[in-house]
């Protein structure tokens, strides 16, 4: 008899380089085909970053799941996979599909050998503009701060990033 995990919130962040909307309607679909109900922000249309390159849509989602870091990490893996993402040795380049782990409940430190939550909350508008959109007095695992908080401080170093009118059916 195995140990069971209780559900936790987690926010995934979702890119698309290439092919932007179809691989991000895509994704909506096999995110919620394979979690359930999805809480889902607004997305956000961003230069790309590290190299140059098409701009990109991002947006983050949140999940409700009982199942391990591992256990969600391979089936974003399998996602990108179906979506076409092939796997360059750049860590920036062009994408069909990115999709990352941020959060898994507010767990702080390597976890299935990943770091959460991801510092890339932290360090680009483009995954913490759409994070503070849906949970605005949440609070980041790490430094307690709430995202609303942590977006409109950024928001005042940084340009934002643009919404793009692309809707999603709802759950």
């Amino acid at each position: 008899m195995g140990c069971s995990i209780p559900p936790r919130r987690c926010w995934i962040s979702v890119g698309s380089n290439i092919d932007r909307e179809t691989c991000i309607r895509g994704a909506v679909n096999d995110l919620r085909a394979a979690f359930g109900p999805l809480e889902i922000s607004p997305v956000y249309e961003t230069d790309a970053v590290g190299f140059d390159g098409d701009a990109f849509y991002n947006l983050v989602v949140g999940i409700e799941t009982g199942r391990t870091v591992a256990e969600i990490r391979r089936t974003l893996r399998a996602i990108e996979d179906a979506r076409g993402r092939l796997r360059a040795s750049k860590k920036f380049a062009p994408r069909t599909l990115d999709l990352d782990l941020l959060t898994w409940g507010d767990a702080v430190g390597l976890i299935d050998g990943y770091e959460l939550p991801r510092e890339e909350i932290l360090k680009y508008g483009f995954v913490l503009a759409p994070l503070a959109d849906v949970a605005p007095n949440e609070r980041h695992p790490a430094n307690g701060l709430i995202y609303g908080r942590l977006w409109s401080d950024m928001a005042t170093r940084t340009e934002p990033p643009r919404i793009v009118n692309l809707a999603f059916c709802t759950d």
